[in-house]
């Protein structure tokens, strides 16, 4: 099952399309997939094997800030087992300790990550790549977020184009078991398909399905991969 948290207050620069990007990918392959929008109020599904989040202004984060504390519990007690959760921007900055916006208001987090975030009057924003262990994550960060990380996080990538998680220790994103947040819209997932097919393999595992994912003809996607790491910041 594939839960999207806040499909219509956080979906900004196409992070919506990750949660098309893995049902499409299952169902290539025959696998059976269940989408489950979680909003304001709804609570997250037991069954749930990938949680989806996207990214929204400040004043989204804040429109949802409590409800996401109501969910802290079964946040926190998901990952402690394992579900495999991708959080993008404005998400992944709630998974952590606290967003400090940049007029002051503090959003309490929940303490899924070891990740704080302090609002700046700075943009970091570009198209961006970073390499990591499953190849090339390719995206679109556009943020005034500073995020810094604890010393229980560990980063997704190190960065030496974009600004990633703060424009000055050249990390980007966290990675903290099988929870990983990213500055990385587009959604990321169309142009990383080795990144999705990751998700997806330590979903399967969390489950005890050991099954080996059918190659997919990525072609169009990689190309796409190609022509947005080489456009100019």
């Amino acid at each position: 099952m594939l839960a999207h948290l806040y499909p219509h207050e956080m979906n900004i620069y196409g992070d919506t399309g990750n949660v098309l990007v893995l049902r499409r990918r299952l169902e290539w392959r025959g696998l059976a997939v269940e989408v489950v929008p979680v909003g304001v109020g709804t609570a997250i599904p037991p069954t749930t094997d990938i949680l989806l989040g996207g990214g929204g202004q400040d004043a989204a984060q804040g429109e949802i800030g409590a409800d996401v504390l109501t969910k802290g519990p079964d946040l926190r007690a998901m990952a402690a087992d394992g579900v495999v959760m991708l959080a993008i921007c404005g998400m992944y900055q709630l998974l952590g300790h606290e967003f400090l916006t940049h007029d002051g208001q503090r959003i309490p987090g929940v303490d899924v990550l070891d990740v704080v975030t302090r609002g700046s009057d700075t943009r970091l924003i570009g198209n961006h790549a970073v390499d990591t262990a499953w190849g090339q994550i390719v995206g679109y960060e556009n943020h005034s977020g500073l995020t810094e990380l604890g010393p229980a996080a560990s980063a997704l990538a190190a960065t030496s184009v974009g600004k990633g998680n703060n424009g000055i220790d050249r990390t980007e994103g966290c990675l903290t078991n099988n929870v990983i947040g990213t500055y990385l819209h587009g959604p990321v997932l169309a142009k990383s398909p080795a990144f999705a097919d990751e998700l997806i393999a330590r979903a399967l595992r969390r489950r005890g399905d050991e099954i080996d994912l059918e190659p997919l003809d990525d072609a169009v996607a990689l190309r796409a991969a190609v022509v947005a790491a080489g456009r100019p910041r």
